[in-house]
């Protein structure tokens, strides 16, 4: 039996805080107006050398809440129809409580203290998340109110792009740009781009730091 080293662990790694990558399609860029159609969220765990990895996935299409904004140039840009009876869309509510039962449950076994996002350009799919958690009314929220990974800042400064397409084909990522603007497939590929950055700099020996 292989036993992890302390440092070898999502807890040392990232001072107590579980990574959980999150992609949001939207009906326009206010997340307090403007309807959030799609999330996806995966979360992240580390093997026994500490190499970062993937772990589980969840997605949901996104029933509009009351009074919601579609900003029809936003639909025009995600190719999303908000009324197609096949999306079998839910509620906010809804989505939001089964992505945190699975984060609450990563957070218990990774003996963590706190979810953080991992987004690209992060901001963006924090506020909606934010948003989205205060209209649903839960009475705690996993995620750290306002401190994320953002994903463009980490790729700007390693490879020299911003954009999560070349950021990818950059880092040797296949990114199929027929399929972006999809939450899962977006939440996938900048899983797999946080995860290449963060065991790149463990390959350089960035990690575990010598003291």
């Amino acid at each position: 039996m292989v036993i992890k080293e302390d440092h070898n662990t999502l807890n040392a790694r990232f001072r107590g805080f579980y990574p959980v990558v999150i992609d949001v399609e939207t009906a326009g860029l206010n997340a307090n107006t403007d309807a959030l159609l799609e999330i996806a969220a995966i979360t992240l765990k580390m093997d026994v050398n500490g190499w970062l990895e993937m772990d589980d996935a969840i997605h949901f299409h996104i029933k509009s809440f009351p009074g919601a904004i579609l900003q029809a140039s936003a639909l025009a840009f995600n190719g999303i129809d908000p009324y197609n009876p096949l999306r079998s869309a839910v509620t906010e509510y809804e989505a939001l409580s089964k992505i945190f039962n699975m984060v609450n449950k990563g957070i218990k076994n990774q003996d963590c203290n706190r979810a953080i996002l991992v987004a690209h350009n992060a901001a963006f799919d924090h506020s909606f998340l934010m948003a989205a958690i205060e209209r649903s009314d839960f009475k705690y929220n996993p995620f750290h109110p306002f401190v994320t990974f953002d994903t463009a800042t980490l790729s700007g400064l390693v490879l020299g792009q911003t954009v999560l397409a070349k950021a990818c084909i950059c880092a040797g990522i296949i990114f199929d740009n027929n399929k972006a603007h999809s939450a899962l497939y977006d939440t996938e590929r900048t899983a797999i781009l946080f995860c290449e950055l963060v065991n790149r700099w463990k390959r350089l020996g960035g990690w575990p730091v010598s003291v």
